[in-house]
């Protein structure tokens, strides 16, 4: 009887990073949220499966540091737009 454990790659860890990628590439802002959302479910499934069954750890760490790096870049650039090229239009009545 074979009793061994198989280890199993989690699916919400591999769309985390597929789609942190794509947020980079061709599906800007709803890339990054799909990015956030599967990272965080994974991390959580990983976490409540037992041990050394489930992997993807690490992909899901990658696809939510892409994730919200876009996110942040994407609101400084909206801020600075807001802030010192909406002045700009504002002077130029």
């Amino acid at each position: 009887m074979n009793t061994s454990v198989q280890n199993t790659t989690s699916v919400s860890a591999i769309m985390s990073l597929i789609f942190g990628i794509l947020s980079w590439i061709a599906i800007p802002f709803l890339g990054a949220i799909v990015a956030i959302v599967c990272g965080h479910i994974a991390r959580g499934e990983i976490r409540r499966a037992p041990p050394g069954t489930l992997q993807g750890d690490g992909l899901a760490v990658g696809g939510l540091i892409l994730g919200y790096l876009h996110i942040v870049i994407v609101v400084c650039f909206v801020l600075f737009g807001l802030l010192f090229l909406g002045g700009a239009a504002a002077n130029l009545r």
